[in-house]
């Protein structure tokens, strides 16, 4: 991917959206800030020498025509001394420049187009730099805050499904109560749970005798 592609899409990026699925957001956002200024100072040295390199084309062209000139003043010169295979020998050297110089006017104008597009993305990611900076707090932020609630989402969507943790729990809780309940009765001699049993049967005998006796007489 070239630099201008690969800014471009940087630029564009929504670097919240970025960090919300990483680990540490703050890291991620800060790695996210130095991999931007690393792209900065690439973006500025391409600019430069995108400069240059126009700067140099411009000179060549401006060589390219000058000679053209002298080409074509010496054409005249030996036409007016009736050198005319000289004249026209001229003429092809002041053409060739003359081709030179528009092919190197075309570069120029191709460089001027292209320092134009790096100068606009350089201003955009130098705002994009500043903006993620004056808010990097709130970003980290609203990446944390996405991420417990994604988080509390998951566990509540997991708790949902059947057979979850907590029915899991419930159901082993339940088997160790009834598993307690039965070793208290294990083991019991059977004749003494009788007599337990007529025990019990007989004081609801008595009772239910003493609640007869305090009855009203018209109620006995």
């Amino acid at each position: 991917m070239g630099l201008l592609q690969r800014l471009g899409k940087l630029v564009r990026a929504n670097v919240n959206a970025a960090i919300a699925q990483a680990e540490d957001p703050e890291q991620a956002l800060d790695q996210a800030l130095m991999d931007m200024q690393d792209d900065l100072v690439q973006l500025r040295q391409a600019v430069a020498q995108a400069i240059a390199t126009q700067k140099r084309t411009e000179r060549q062209r401006e060589a390219a025509a000058r000679a053209a000139e002298d080409w074509y003043r010496r054409a005249q010169q030996l036409l007016n001394v009736g050198d005319e295979p000289g004249a026209r020998s001229a003429l092809s050297q002041c053409h060739g420049q003359q081709d030179a110089a528009a092919h190197l006017q075309e570069q120029w104008e191709t460089q001027r187009d292209t320092i134009a597009q790096l100068r606009n993305t350089l201003r955009d990611l130098e705002a994009k730099l500043l903006e993620t900076r004056t808010k990097r707090d709130l970003y980290v932020a609203r990446a944390r805050s996405a991420m417990a609630t994604q988080r509390m989402h998951d566990t509540l969507n997991y708790l949902s499904r059947p057979n979850n943790p907590l029915e899991r729990l419930e159901s082993w809780t339940m088997e160790l109560e009834a598993r307690a309940q039965l070793s208290q009765t294990a083991g019991r001699d059977p004749l003494e749970q009788a007599f337990q049993t007529l025990e019990s049967d007989q004081r609801l005998d008595r009772d239910l005798e003493q609640l007869k006796a305090r009855r009203p007489p018209e109620l006995r």
